[in-house]
């Protein structure tokens, strides 16, 4: 990068461009001197009298001083704001950078001033908060050996602030946080009431973070509780009061903090109480609503969210923020069709809302179509979305060659060094690493499973299956694939149709970038000839920038497993091992490295000793049965890792079924993750050959759990016959029968 601009600046020596693409070269490079220099010199060529104030000018001076910050030159840093301070547009962050170099340099008294400055201009900033508890060097965290006197002081501060800026909401929020006890009772009491009496939806959003703490927890319930229970009474928060009487809109908003209160607690059927008692005295209030479709969310109910969520929708049809919710939660329950029809209301008219949503590069939305899609089997539409997720980033690279020049000739270097930044690690984005995973993810069933075999895969399947039961599944695939085939010819006349319309309103650039573009066909995509090279294509964006992670190395392990490349599959598993030595889903690789390992004894002699060297650091000689044996009993009360445990013992021993099934569907009161996801864990597991067959052993545990979560749809009764495997597992729901109640 250096020699190239370098060599720019020999062709080009009267463009400025020329040489501040020089100095941002060395800065990348973390050669701060030799960037500051250039910069310098550059500056002295600017002809701006002292008391104009030119914003390219601007831009340059604090774009050097962002050097000098990140070459931890503070003493300089503060010289150089100072005498440019005039010059500057940005006067707040000239005030920041103030704050935080006087900080770095010790000058505290400046500093504190500085921040009460910054307060008086923004007192919703918390940064502001901690730079004034810094600066005048109070305590940042609440510890059992903090001395009374310095909370008091800590607690006099806000109240002061509070004073000042009576309707500022943070000076009376953050002190929540550092409260103990009856202190806290008493600002937490203050804080609801305003809250509660002025109607303030987004209460417990603001409180939530405090949910760490059983102390304060209990608190919080006790009072709105009692609220509750007096607002229905006789109006005031208290029956001791006396005074102007709280508007019934009050007790509307008690009840649904409360109902959040309880969400989040796990406390379902309360929370759903408390939501219906606010439904039934305010029914045309988008936000009950909404909280109860979260309510049957958090229940692992999708049907019943998505029917809320579309309730909540139809109060107002012109709010985009809804729609979208909306939308989601239709994917969550499998519902692609209802939710494009929803997204419909707000994409482009003419086009289809999926094609729509693709050009709009809509992310959130194709990454829940892939999680939909990926449920319900349908391999060749999920790869085509997650392909669509990895052009776009392609895109976004590409569309970024346009600033290159045009930052450096309008100045903006702050915003062209951090765009720099953000390219380097680009594919470590959520939409990414979800899309990259479940490609991964699908590529590694089909070549488990390849959909060419479909015979053979019939005929394994049909094995443990009555005749009549036999032919009644054979009948629903062939209607099934019918169905789908009409379904696919539809929608290929539907793509021609608009693909033609679409031509005629691109002009030629248009035409020619799109025509490099191969298109994306489901079928040809899940009968791929070598899926494992396309999975590879996704791991390696992973690999480099989300190492962080252990699914990557996982993932990664799945893959070199398959290709039988023993010194990368090493290479995964001491990664995750180093993140977290006991992840549920590294016991299963290690036990399937190790089982690998010792089943191919014509390996070379060096990779032999390698693995035996590293595969006992981690194994410390024990043998595969007595490793697993310790994983269960060091994890007794993670159903999580019990079931990987209960696997692992499974595959090592066939003949100790019944003992791998009852660990792993353990449900007594030792057991702390009793949740809807690692419950459905379960279930798959069961259903899909893990313990081998266990027909019956499933349906007493889906009763055993339709006991422990009644409203979850996968768990009632006669969901696995009814609607499949594939349903029962991921929260899905019959997509007609919803659209139906809706």
């Amino acid at each position: 990068m250096e020699e190239t601009r370098y060599q720019l600046l020999q062709l080009r020596p009267t463009q400025r461009a020329s040489w501040i693409g020089y100095a941002i070269a060395y800065h990348l490079l973390k050669d701060y001197d030799m960037a500051l220099k250039l910069l310098e010199e550059f500056r002295q060529t600017q002809q701006v009298p002292p008391n104009k104030i030119d914003y390219e000018y601007s831009e340059l001076i604090l774009y050097q001083n962002q050097v000098m910050r990140e070459a931890d030159l503070f003493q300089e840093s503060l010289e150089h704001i100072e005498t440019y301070e005039k010059q500057i547009c940005d006067k707040l962050l000239v005030e920041e950078i103030k704050g935080e170099m006087l900080l770095k340099l010790g000058r505290l008294k400046e500093a504190s001033e500085v921040f009460k400055n910054l307060i008086d201009r923004n007192a919703e900033n918390w940064c502001y908060y901690e730079g004034l508890e810094k600066a005048l060097q109070l305590s940042s965290s609440l510890g059992p050996s903090l001395p009374h006197g310095t909370l008091e002081e800590r607690l006099q501060i806000y109240e002061e602030i509070s004073k000042q800026h009576p309707r500022a909401i943070s000076p009376r929020r953050l002190p929540l946080n550092l409260a103990p006890g009856e202190k806290f009772r008493e600002l937490m009491d203050k804080f609801l009431r305003v809250n509660f009496s002025k109607g303030c939806p987004p209460l417990f959003t603001t409180l939530k973070s405090l949910y760490y703490n059983t102390e304060k927890i209990s608190i919080i319930q006790e009072l709105v509780t009692n609220y509750e229970t007096s607002l229905k009474t006789c109006d005031f928060f208290s029956p001791y009061e006396n005074g102007e009487k709280e508007p019934p809109t009050t007790l509307l908003w008690v009840q649904y903090f409360l109902a959040q209160h309880f969400d989040k607690l796990g406390q379902y059927s309360l929370a759903l109480d408390y939501i219906n008692a606010a439904i039934a005295s305010t029914p045309t209030l988008i936000e009950l609503f909404y909280m109860k479709a979260k309510i049957y969310k958090h229940m692992g109910n999708l049907k019943e969210a998505a029917k809320w969520m579309a309730e909540a929708q139809s109060l107002d049809t012109a709010d985009r923020f809804i729609n979208s919710k909306c939308a989601k939660y239709m994917l969550r329950a499998n519902m692609i069709k209802e939710a494009e029809e929803m997204c419909s209301k707000f994409t482009r008219e003419g086009t289809s809302a999926m094609e729509n949503l693709n050009e709009m590069q809509c992310m959130w939305f194709q990454t829940e179509c892939i999680s939909a899609y990926q449920r319900l089997g349908r391999y060749g539409d999920a790869l085509k979305k997650c392909h669509e997720i990895e052009r776009h980033f392609f895109e976004i690279t590409d569309d970024q060659f346009d600033f290159h020049t045009y930052c450096m000739r309008k100045m903006t270097l702050r915003a062209y060094v951090d765009l720099l930044r953000l390219e380097d690690i680009l594919r470590r984005h959520a939409f990414y690493f979800k899309a990259a995973r479940s490609a991964i993810e699908i590529y590694l069933k089909l070549y488990d499973n390849p959909l060419t075999n479909e015979s053979k895969q019939q005929e394994i399947n049909s094995e443990n299956l009555s005749a009549k039961e036999l032919k009644k599944m054979l009948s629903k695939q062939r209607r099934a694939q019918k169905k789908a085939k009409l379904e696919e010819e539809r929608k290929h006349a539907e793509r021609e149709r608009q693909q033609k319309n679409q031509k005629k309103k691109r002009d030629e650039e248009e035409e020619e970038a799109s025509g490099l573009k191969e298109e994306l066909i489901p079928e040809k995509l899940e009968r791929i000839e070598n899926p494992l090279e396309e999975a590879i294509k996704f791991l390696i964006p992973l690999k480099n920038l989300v190492a962080d992670n252990i699914d990557t190395h996982l993932l990664a392990f799945e893959l070199y497993f398959r290709k039988g490349k023993f010194l990368l599959m090493l290479q995964s598993v001491k990664r995750a091992f180093a993140i977290n030595s006991n992840h549920p889903w590294l016991h299963e690789c290690l036990i399937k490295f190790s089982k690998s390992v010792s089943n191919h004894s014509n390996l070379p002699d060096i990779v032999s000793k390698v693995l035996s060297q590293e595969m006992q650091k981690i194994f410390v000689n024990k043998d595969l049965q007595s490793f697993n044996e310790d994983f269960l009993k060091h994890n007794a009360t993670s159903l999580q890792h019990l079931l990987s445990g209960a696997k692992m013992m499974y595959f090592l021993d066939k003949s100790r079924q019944e003992k791998a099934i009852a660990i792993a569907t353990r449900l007594d009161e030792t057991i702390k993750d009793k949740n809807v996801k690692t419950l459905l864990k379960v279930s798959e597991a069961l259903l899909d050959g893990s313990f081998g067959n266990c027909n019956s052993q499933y349906e007493e545990y889906r009763a055993a759990c339709h006991s422990l979560l009644p409203f979850t749809s996968a768990f009632l009764p006669g969901a696995h016959e009814a609607d499949g495997p594939g349903v029962a597992l991921n929260h899905t729901a019959d997509s007609d029968v919803l659209a139906n109640e809706i």
